[in-house]
């Protein structure tokens, strides 16, 4: 198994973003990754602590915690392809017109951003939105200059007349997709919710 460290010092790191040093592991979910460590130690076999044996994993929804096998899943290392809008908050009073929709999308496994698709009437009807992860250049999800483990960034300007749902879904290079809802991935621990993310917003008075 290889292993690789990204050593990033832009400028001096306090306490709290972990000084003196922070590693990061790109591709492996933050749940990884702990902070002030006293050691490392490298070892053959899989970590036996509770977070790793008995937290984050995955089961189907035939398991339930009367019969849960914990020793017959793997932990959870990768996550799926997901997205968020970050600049809408849930019924948001705002006027007519035009406003802009922004967030990020990620993808595990090193897989680029393929599209991001916005919807402003629940879902019903799709456009994709632009990306970028350098402000004013284009993301190309297969560019060699790209950053393969970091956030992609989106945003879509629309004319929004009345209330409605803002609706937000991400397609990596793998055609993996959203799910529409949690109930087509649905598990015992509740974990790796990446559904579509669904904003409510509120234009004037009006109703929904």
């Amino acid at each position: 198994m290889s292993v690789y460290f990204l050593v990033v010092m832009p400028k001096t790191l306090n306490r709290d973003h972990g000084y003196p040093l922070r590693v990061v592991v790109p591709g492996v979910i933050g749940a990884r990754s702990v902070k002030w460590l006293d050691s490392v130690n490298v070892i053959a076999e899989e970590c036996q602590g509770f977070f790793m044996q008995k937290d984050y994993k995955m089961f189907p929804p035939s398991v339930d915690w009367e019969n849960i096998d914990w020793s017959t899943r793997k932990p959870q290392m990768d996550f799926p392809i997901q997205c968020a809008i970050c600049s809408l908050e849930d019924v948001t009073a705002t006027k007519p017109g035009k406003i802009k929709i922004s967030g990020y999308a990620v993808a595990g496994g090193g897989r680029g951003i393929e599209r991001v698709d916005v919807s402003v009437d629940g879902g019903k009807t799709w456009m994709e939105a632009s990306r970028y992860q350098k402000t004013g250049i284009p993301y190309i999800a297969d560019d060699i200059s790209s950053d393969k483990w970091a956030w992609v960034l989106f945003e879509f300007i629309v004319d929004v007349k009345h209330s409605t749902e803002i609706v937000a879904k991400a397609v990596d290079v793998a055609a993996n997709v959203q799910p529409e809802n949690v109930k087509e991935i649905w598990n015992l621990r509740g974990i790796l919710n990446t559904s579509w993310h669904r904003v409510q917003v509120r234009v004037g008075h009006s109703n929904m």
